[in-house]
């Protein structure tokens, strides 16, 4: 993709009458395709054009990304219609999401930058040590990627940057899916990651998405408040051991992991290795619909059961089904609580939201004869940052119940 034009002399993109500025002042990030007037000239705008934003009036509003192949025409920048949209800009941005974590987190280990709720949309970048993974997730931060790969090193002084171009949202904007290493040398090996009081072996070329979940760092930690010296756990779509390892290294007495990925799996028991926990874990490997029957039919019970699926509601059209399908997994999961016991079940669904998450997990413990008492409500960690304009950005859920 060649670079966005001319920083000196940007094109002007316009609102149209009913569009609905008021938003976009008071800080909704976006402005959508039928938003915008468009013409032969504003529809062969380049892929990441940086413009300039006016209203129906021709009043500036200021910098934003263009895109005229997404439904989201345009992506606030800055809110300065003379912003230049270079190294130097994109690495104050970085600066400011550096100054956070290093304040929240001991080790460099955490998601350093959360798309528009750190001030660069559609950009994902998480830091494992001297190693950035970055997801340009819009197509003006895939224009721009040898800049931010830059200012990345200048500001974080990592040695080496990792495009992964995994994301879902990427076809969205008409963007490939070729991973690349934009500077340094990539690690040949999976890079271990402290958290929790475990020890997390994250694949950072061949894993799922950047390699690990740095979101659910709260919500581990929660769970692993629930595990005492007998306490036997049941972690389901584990991945690479989140939940299981964090609560054995708090204690508990065992940990059975289920993941549908091999070498998740793999990674996980790897982990365990290096925590010193193996001789409390095991995985089982396949479907987890029907580990989970295989559990219920064996008469399994657990004292502290996790389940942590993958997105079931992606979009508004798979709302109702991906609602169906965590009512199943919290009816088959609570049958494998013991009494006294305590089910997390999380979702990470932009389309389902909390209260409708909430109440097909209700319906399913009802389902499965069990008495739930919720006792805490948990979302992405601190490094995940909320745009409250957005909602979007507070996609993860976590709901701890005692049964």
């Amino acid at each position: 993709m060649t670079a966005p034009s001319s920083f000196i002399d940007p094109p002007v993109v316009r609102l149209k009458p009913k569009a609905n500025a008021r938003a976009i002042r008071h800080g909704f990030p976006w402005v959508y395709a039928n938003e915008i007037v468009t013409d032969r000239r504003t529809r062969a705008l380049p892929p990441g054009t940086i413009a300039m934003l006016e209203d129906e009036a021709r009043t500036p509003m200021g910098t934003v990304a263009v895109n005229p192949l997404s439904k989201i025409f345009c992506r606030m920048l800055d809110r300065d219609p003379q912003a230049v949209i270079d190294q130097a800009w994109i690495a104050k941005r970085l600066d400011r999401a550096l100054a956070m974590r290093t304040r929240l987190f001991d080790a460099p280990f955490y998601r350093l930058v959360h798309a528009e709720a750190d001030g660069l949309p559609g950009v994902v970048i998480d830091r494992f040590g001297d190693v950035a993974v970055f997801q340009p997730n819009a197509a003006w931060a895939e224009a721009l990627a040898p800049a931010i790969a830059a200012a990345l090193q200048e500001v974080t002084g990592v040695n080496c940057v990792i495009k992964n171009a995994s994301g879902r949202a990427r076809s969205l904007e008409g963007l490939d899916d070729v991973n690349t290493t934009l500077a340094g040398t990539a690690p040949d090996a999976p890079v271990p990651v402290p958290m929790n009081g475990a020890t997390y072996m994250a694949d950072l070329a061949g894993g799922q998405k950047t390699g690990l979940f740095f979101d659910q760092r709260p919500n581990h930690a929660f769970a692993a408040r629930l595990a005492g010296p007998q306490t036997r756990v049941l972690d389901v779509f584990s991945h690479v051991g989140g939940f299981a390892l964090a609560a054995l290294a708090a204690g508990a007495a065992s940990a059975l992991a289920i993941d549908g990925s091999a070498p998740a799996l793999e990674l996980a028991r790897d982990g365990a290795d290096r925590s010193g926990l193996s001789d409390r874990f095991e995985t089982r490997q396949g479907d987890a619909f029907e580990q989970l029957e295989t559990l219920v039919a064996e008469g399994a019970q657990f004292d502290v059961v996790i389940c942590d699926p993958p997105a079931f509601a992606p979009s508004k059209q798979a709302l109702e089904p991906g609602l169906r399908a965590y009512e199943r997994i919290a009816r088959l999961a609570a049958q494998l609580v013991a009494d006294g016991g305590y089910l997390g079940l999380c979702s990470c669904s932009h389309a389902a939201d909390l209260a409708r998450f909430r109440t097909a997990c209700a319906r399913g413990i009802g389902r499965a004869g069990r008495a739930p008492q919720l006792i805490h409500t948990g979302f992405a960690g601190p490094d995940h940052p909320l745009l409250p304009q957005l909602a979007e950005s507070g996609y993860l859920k976590a709901l701890f119940f005692r049964l």
